[in-house]
């Protein structure tokens, strides 16, 4: 008999034996055999067969999801970003339209759709005291106005809607024009006198000349409640920082604390400063590092700044602010490029919206930018995650986020 007909003779019995018996054991039995074989009719056995007895029967797949409860876990945090304002109204005893709040945010931003932020970050448009190189198209909004600050600073306000001003005094600069602090005092004041709109007043870089600025400029503003740009270590090094946050103390105005990268750096700057004048006072710039040129630095330590602050690290729980308008240093910005990347008119406010998008997400407060469109950009991603209602989170809906239209573009 071969194989074959072996299998076939006991087939049946073999089946009959594993219905009834858990398992079969043979003695005395060797098979030689080159290859074997068997096959099963599909159904031959029935599951039941399968299952040993006493155990339970496989149960059927499920054909619907099974039904949970999700209840968000809610994070809370020691610490709390202090709230600055920028710009005193008339009852305040300044001359502003309306004063703007910065900080508060008791979580990191737009992480937890329950907490929504507690004062919408604040877009200053910048204007310059002189002609500096500019890419054409970020130049060209303001080629009329370039060498009038006060008339850019009108422009920027009634026709593209600026919030508050960056007003650079680059000309004090000692290897560009060396303006005076007096003749820089009377541009500031030309300023404040064609807009109602809080300032941000920018130095030249150079610790001895921002001081003699900045001093002049403060007591000529006094009341004003601007925010001094900035203060750095140098000027404790040359031993003009006391200068400046003695005369921002007297005169109520803010101190932009400005450090590299370096949260040891912010801290120490920030401890300095708590001796003149109250840490509601004090903004603190991180360095704004251009998007293709080390932005994720600057997203990190924002990131980090802001995640200490939260846990309880009082020295860095200020606002902070971003200058925007360095995305204007990368030459993808503005430089010829093949037509797959689109103009510089368009690809350069891409740019800068997308530096400052990135930095919102971080947690940043203050946002100094220069083109309109990159504006407009940075305005409606705003409105897309500081306006979402509570009850559409309730409901759920809150990732419908994901799919919203910007700029007509999903």
């Amino acid at each position: 008999m071969n194989g074959r007909d072996l299998v076939g003779a006991l087939g049946p019995e073999l089946l009959a034996l594993l219905r009834t018996a858990g398992r079969i054991e043979l003695e005395g039995f060797s098979l030689e055999l080159d290859e074997l074989e068997f096959r099963l009719p599909h159904g031959a056995l029935a599951p039941a067969a399968l299952v040993p007895p006493g155990a339970e029967a496989v149960p059927e797949r499920p054909s619907d999801l099974l039904e949970a409860e999700y209840v968000p876990e809610r994070t809370e945090y020691p610490g709390r970003i202090r709230e600055v304002v920028l710009g005193a109204t008339r009852r305040e005893g300044g001359s502003r339209a309306r004063a703007l709040t910065v900080g508060g945010a008791e979580a990191p931003a737009f992480s937890l759709f329950d907490r929504p932020i507690v004062n919408r970050p604040v877009i200053s448009m910048d204007v310059f005291d002189t002609r500096v190189p500019m890419p054409k198209a970020l130049r060209a909004p303001f080629e009329e106005v370039r060498d009038d600050p006060a008339a850019w600073a009108r422009l920027n306000v009634h026709q593209f809607g600026a919030k508050a001003i960056t007003v650079h005094l680059l000309s004090t600069d000692p290897l560009i024009k060396n303006t005076s602090p007096r003749k820089a005092a009377a541009t500031v004041e030309e300023v404040l006198q064609a807009v109602d709109v809080p300032l941000i007043i920018g130095g030249c870089g150079d610790p001895r000349k921002d001081a003699d600025v900045f001093f002049e400029v403060a007591a000529m503003a006094s009341g004003e409640r601007l925010l001094l740009n900035s203060v750095t270590l140098e000027m404790a090094t040359a031993k003009t920082l006391e200068k400046v946050a003695r005369a921002a103390a007297e005169h109520g105005h803010n101190l932009l604390a400005f450090t590299g990268l370096e949260l040891n750096d912010a801290k120490e700057l920030n401890r300095r400063l708590y001796e003149y004048v109250p840490p509601e006072q004090i903004v603190m710039d991180l360095t704004t590092v251009a998007l293709g040129y080390g932005l994720e630095y600057s997203f990190s330590i924002h990131e980090r700044a802001r995640q200490a602050a939260l846990m309880g690290d009082a020295e860095l729980q200020h606002p902070t602010i971003s200058g925007s308008t360095n995305a204007w240093s990368a030459r993808e910005a503005w430089m010829p490029m093949p037509p797959t990347y689109g103009g510089p008119e368009r690809r350069g406010p891409l740019w800068e919206a997308e530096t400052a998008i990135a930095l919102l997400l971080a947690g940043v407060d203050i946002f100094m930018m220069s083109h309109p469109a990159a504006i407009g950009a940075m305005r409606e991603a705003l409105d897309v995650l500081t306006s979402w209602p509570l009850e559409e989170v309730a409901e759920g809906r809150a990732n419908d986020w994901v799919t919203a239209a910007i700029g007509g573009e999903t």
